[in-house]
């Protein structure tokens, strides 16, 4: 089992203030300090060009759920949440500053050419993009680094073009690929752990890893996860889980997601075989307690 890889979602929970994404940067690059085992990998936002993902009437309709929305429209909304090419490598900038992995998740064909731009370590493909071949194919064609790539809303079928797909040109193995529940958040009946044991009996073999993207409450499945076989675990990430918009309840606050960092990084050392039938630390009990050592020896 490799070591957990731990990813902090910022997506769009700065609010759309620069200032802010620098503080949850600065922020998570503190944990390590805090904790040694508390720590974070990765660093994730999002990149959207939104008049390319939203028809006409979509970016001018109403956000179906205005007390979480930044605009009078659906798309100002998404505008006002937006930072453009050199806003992320400030981000990138910041994340090298304080020895953290940046990353962004691409929607769509121009934000992945943008992103690409950068030569991030990794980029993510959320579910929502998944079957956007054409984005997936710049990508795959274009892009050096790791592809990790998210199969919420996507039928089996669907997952094997997309494997398929990167295999064609000998890519799969640059793939991580995500069990995930895409709801906001998920309850736990709906959170199908036992996904991950699939996808990873089906996939294992052809990609690089597995991951798990939870939108849960709570951190305790995060650990089952990890037994399950996931090595990637990214959960959204915010300040306040009570702050305007649609991902703040379902994200971790800076406790939350260093306790699960920890968590993660200690059942990983628990979850392995005894080394030899009696361990050094059982034999000095095994000495003090152990009845009946010299009969059964004997016999």
């Amino acid at each position: 089992m490799n070591k957990p890889v731990i990813i902090a979602e910022i997506g769009c929970n700065h609010k759309g203030d620069m200032q802010i994404a620098h503080k949850m940067i600065k922020l998570l690059g503190t944990f390590k300090l805090l904790n040694e085992n508390a720590y974070i990998d990765i660093v994730k936002f999002q990149k959207r060009t939104n008049k390319e993902l939203l028809t006409f009437e979509e970016y001018n309709a109403p956000h179906p759920n205005p007390i979480n929305s930044y605009g009078s429209t659906y798309g100002e909304h998404r505008e006002y949440l937006e930072f453009d090419l050199e806003q992320n490598r400030q981000l990138k900038q910041w994340c090298d500053e304080e020895g953290l992995i940046y990353s962004t998740s691409t929607w769509d064909l121009t934000a992945a050419k943008e992103i690409v731009s950068l030569n991030p370590k990794l980029i993510k493909v959320p579910s929502a993009s998944n079957l956007n071949f054409e984005m997936l194919e710049y990508l795959r064609d274009n892009y050096t680094g790791e592809i990790h790539l998210s199969f919420g809303m996507t039928t089996h079928a669907e997952e094997r073009k997309i494997i398929n797909f990167f295999k064609e040109k000998n890519r799969a193995k640059d793939m991580v690929i995500y069990a995930c529940t895409s709801g906001y958040p998920v309850p736990f009946e709906d959170i199908c752990l036992n996904e991950i044991t699939r996808i990873k009996e089906t996939y294992g073999n052809e990609v690089k890893a597995i991951g798990f993207s939870g939108h849960h409450l709570g951190i305790a499945v995060d650990i089952a996860a990890l037994a399950l076989g996931a090595t990637y675990f990214e959960r959204h990430f915010t300040l306040d889980r009570t702050w305007k918009g649609t991902d703040h309840a379902a994200s971790l606050e800076p406790q939350g997601l260093m306790k699960l960092a920890r968590d993660l990084r200690q059942a990983y050392l628990a979850l392995n075989y005894k080394n030899k039938e009696i361990l050094d630390i059982e034999a000095v009990q095994r000495k003090k307690l152990k009845h009946n050592i010299n009969l059964i020896n004997q016999c």
